[in-house]
């Protein structure tokens, strides 16, 4: 019988299911076979997150928290919403913000320049000397972007950064040969309002670093072995061993002393003239080894920014000194006329010339600010995150061999990890999780045991001893295509 079908069967059958149940309960309660009631538990554990217990006797024991019940869907289906409606709103700014650049903020800022060049040559037309108070400050600004354009763009192409004096010294210490990355400047302005692009992850690939490691370890691994390569806490990583087994014809044992041991002999089949070797060399590295950093906050080279922010500046003062002036479209002819007015007319509000381009400037500066503000927040995010692996670091290595952890050990851990001493409630806390115990050393120190872990560990050795290499060598080829 399918694995599902069995699993569709015994959430029927069984009434209680926040009740512990072993196999043997299972196959009473359904009528299956015990086989089918064991495939089906499987499934059921997987499926909603259930957990595995040993007994002393070494029996097996199945318990569903959560019963034949999935409140997390609630929850990750409202986590799946915000962030699909996030990057809808992140996508619609980005397209937001190459039109501003393309169509709005180049346009404006070429024609405040032209303006303020044309109201130069007005005054000088008729008086020899400028004396509008706005003009002098507008002329130093605009010479101070015309300079900007002359350092940071193409000469050919004003969407596209030419590396300049900025970025000459990383050049310089480049790898010969190695190509330079050209960004189009709107994606540069892209990058200074909503940060680097992030990267895709691999659905996947958490489970191909366990495959790996299933491999490296002669088909043999437990609950430590996933926490080690993937990082996830304990409560994830018993339900995806047991999806795990289903996908990959996987068989869990329970040893004299309490171990769970999941086997994959199916996996350790490989075409490689030298198995073990080539498994090893394939074992992937612990998650504590690749921590997560954050991005840069804009990813571009400082010289761009400057450009950015010059330009986007320009246009904001620009627009404001028209707010201030009343430039309206109507009183933009009178800037040039013979008898242009000591100060413009009240027309209303110059939305066109003043009012748009001061708000769209003001949210192309807000944004990167408001961004390194959440930055901090998840500087200390990543700090826990760095704090909860540096600790099941020093619980997976330690009870691989058998050894008690000191609490002195995993203080010192979140400490090295944060910079910051941790409460006795933070260790607490995850020391539980991992499901450890309190000892007292001979000295009456503090320390930590985990004994399923241990148990674990001691059953893994001795099983991947006892674990033959023809399991994973192919045999004789009896016919080929190529020959």
């Amino acid at each position: 019988m399918e694995p599902a079908l069995a699993g569709d069967v015994l959430r029927r059958t069984l009434t209680d299911p926040r009740k512990p149940v072993t196999v043997a309960d299972a196959s009473v309660a359904s009528g299956l076979a015990m086989r089918d009631a064991e495939a089906g538990l499987t499934w059921l554990t997987s499926e909603y997150r259930g957990h595995l217990r040993v007994t002393e006797d070494g029996d097996l024991v199945h318990v569903f928290p959560n019963g034949f019940t999935k409140p997390w869907e609630t929850h990750e289906a409202v986590a799946r919403l915000l962030s699909g409606l996030g990057r809808a709103l992140v996508g619609a700014g980005r397209f937001i913000v190459r039109a501003w650049l393309l169509v709005v903020m180049v346009s404006y800022a070429l024609f405040f320049a032209a303006l303020l060049i044309g109201m130069t040559f007005a005054r000088q037309g008729s008086s020899d000397r400028d004396d509008g108070p706005g003009v002098n400050l507008l002329g130093a600004l605009f010479r101070m972007i015309a300079e900007a354009f002359f350092w940071t763009f193409h000469p050919f192409s004003p969407l596209y950064i030419q590396p300049g004096w900025g970025d000459a010294r990383a050049r310089r210490l480049a790898p010969r040969g190695e190509p330079e990355e050209k960004v189009a400047f709107y994606e540069k302005v892209n990058r200074f309002v909503f940060g680097p692009p992030t990267p895709k992850e691999d659905p996947h690939a958490a489970r191909a670093r366990i495959l790996e490691e299933i491999r490296a370890q002669r088909g043999r691994i437990g609950l430590a072995d996933v926490m080690r390569v993937t990082g996830l806490p304990r409560d994830q990583a018993d339900p995806l061993m047991a999806r795990l087994m289903l996908d990959h014809e996987g068989t869990v044992d329970v040893s004299e002393g309490g171990g769970i041991v999941y086997t994959f002999e199916a996996l350790r089949r490989t075409a490689s003239a030298d198995p073990a070797a080539s498994a090893r060399s394939r074992r992937p590295h612990a998650a504590w080894e690749e921590l997560r950093r954050l991005p840069p906050l804009t990813g571009n080279p400082s010289g761009s920014n400057v450009m950015i922010a010059l330009l986007n500046g320009f246009n904001l003062l620009v627009s404001a000194w028209a707010i201030q002036n009343h430039l309206t479209l109507s009183n933009l002819t009178l800037l040039f006329s013979r008898e242009r007015p000591p100060v413009l007319p009240y027309d209303g509000l110059p939305l066109v010339l003043g009012a748009i381009p001061l708000t769209f400037s003001i949210v192309l500066f807000a944004l990167p600010a408001l961004r390194a503000l959440y930055r901090t927040r998840e500087e200390k995010r990543l700090d826990q995150e760095h704090a909860r692996l540096a600790v099941l670091r020093e619980v997976v290595t330690r009870s691989s061999r058998g050894e008690p952890i000191a609490d002195e050990a995993l203080r010192t851990a979140v400490r090295v990890a944060t910079g910051e001493e941790p409460t006795s409630k933070d260790i607490t806390r995850r020391v539980v999780e991992l499901g450890g115990d309190v000892d007292v050393g001979p000295e009456g120190e503090v320390r930590y045991r985990f004994a399923e872990l241990e148990a674990d560990a001691e059953a893994l050795e001795a099983e991947r001893e006892r674990a033959s290499e023809r399991e994973a060598r192919l045999g004789e080829v009896v016919f080929a295509s190529d020959r």
